[in-house]
């Protein structure tokens, strides 16, 4: 049986049971929120966007093989001479030119020993009646006065013989007397040969001497060390106030422009490989790539490795250091062509690379494998073809929304 209820117990009641059916009637409303009302398909706003056609480029077919750049020479700069080193003008990595003077020894014993032997010289010359400072050796030896007095001894000694032989066969004077004669003709004449041979033996004195000379001035050079060739200091391998002996080695020099690169090419691709055909060579983390030549060749194929051994040049601009290791890509023909794409069409996201191709109007994505790289192109060996159109630099862009090429 229902209670009545007081008028002010119904007052009460009403409120506290309208407000779940108000709350329902609110979750229900058709009243558009504001976010709804704002929004709008960002898809059909067409996007202006730069495309080019997917090309071929002339790359040529490539050996790739992983290499080590060595210096195109090596050698070690030495004294020739022993002595204490006095200035040494050159330290680890510095750049010497061939010729430059890195090194010198004291001179002062050497110097002494270049008058000691010009004294020698002098003397040797007047003893043949030459000038002390004259520079010509030649000498006659019948113009010397040793070999004058000596032909003129003995052709007084031939006249009193001649004259003697008449007088004997006269009967004029006794034989004897003839005899004496004849043995002073044959002293004089004895003379004379020792004479000339005096001079020749004076004469080969001064040349000895012309040598000892030449020999001091060459040893007082010697106390320079200069530069063998065009390079860097490798190491300094002597101080200042050193004593040094002969041939003790100075300072290691390297050649680094050009550079050998040495590779192995398996026996497989070894019958592609000529000389001057091109390489590319790329090191990690330098993002430029650079050219090279082959240039020599071994004659066999190694039998343990089955590999043949190949050098190139490389010109090197001053960032190629010997010892990297490096990628090289030997291009064994020239005109063989790629399919490419500029280097900004590739968008790589999670380790897969794509391109943006636009079909009907709209972006689409498509994944790629690529190949090689230059410098403004990459490979494209599957996912995209000839006379395809790719966007350029997309950003943001998202597959399925429409654009429009500029």
């Amino acid at each position: 049986m229902l209670i009545p209820q007081s008028p002010k117990a119904l007052r009460a009641i009403l409120p506290a049971a309208l407000v779940p059916i108000l709350f329902l009637t609110a979750c229900k409303s058709d009243y558009p929120a504001s976010g709804r009302t704002g929004s709008s398909d960002s898809k059909s706003v067409p996007r202006q966007v730069k495309t080019v056609k997917v090309g071929e480029t002339p790359i040529g077919e490539t050996v790739t093989v992983n290499g080590t750049l060595a210096a195109y020479d090596q050698t070690t700069a030495g004294i020739k001479v022993p002595g204490r080193l006095q200035t040494i003008t050159v330290d680890l990595g510095s750049v010497v030119r061939k010729g430059q003077n890195i090194a010198q020894l004291e001179q002062q014993d050497y110097k002494l020993h270049v008058q000691q032997a010009e004294a020698a010289l002098a003397q040797a010359r007047a003893r043949l009646g030459l000038n002390p400072d004259g520079a010509d050796d030649r000498v006659s030896s019948e113009e010397t006065g040793t070999v004058r007095q000596a032909k003129a001894v003995l052709d007084d000694a031939k006249l009193k013989r001649d004259r003697a032989s008449k007088l004997v066969q006269q009967g004029v004077i006794p034989h004897a007397e003839w005899d004496t004669v004849d043995s002073e003709y044959k002293v004089a004449l004895s003379r004379y040969q020792d004479a000339v041979e005096e001079i020749r033996n004076r004469q080969g004195l001064l040349a000895q001497r012309r040598s000892e000379l030449a020999l001091a001035k060459q040893q007082l050079a010697d106390t320079i060390v200069y530069a063998p060739l065009d390079g860097v200091v490798l190491t300094k391998k002597a101080s200042v106030g050193e004593y040094l002996a002969a041939g003790a080695p100075v300072v290691d020099i390297v050649r680094i422009n050009p550079l050998r690169l040495r590779v192995e090419v398996p026996e497989r691709e070894a019958h592609n490989i000529r000389n001057g055909q091109s390489v590319r060579v790329s090191v990690e983390g330098d993002p430029n790539s650079y050219l090279g030549y082959i240039k020599r060749l071994s004659p066999t194929i190694g039998e343990q490795n089955r590999v043949l051994a190949v050098e190139a040049d490389v010109a090197n601009n001053g960032r190629l250091r010997p010892g990297a290791f490096v990628k090289a890509e030997i291009i064994t023909n020239q005109s063989a062509v790629a399919v490419t794409v500029p280097v900004n069409a590739i968008v790589t996201f999670a380790g897969i690379e794509k391109v943006i191709v636009v079909e009907n109007g709209k972006a689409l994505e498509k994944p790629v494998t690529t190949g090689r790289r230059g410098s403004d192109w990459i490979e494209i060996k599957s996912g995209v073809n000839v006379g395809d159109t790719v966007v350029v630099d997309p950003g943001n862009l998202q597959s399925g929304q429409s654009v429009t090429e500029f």
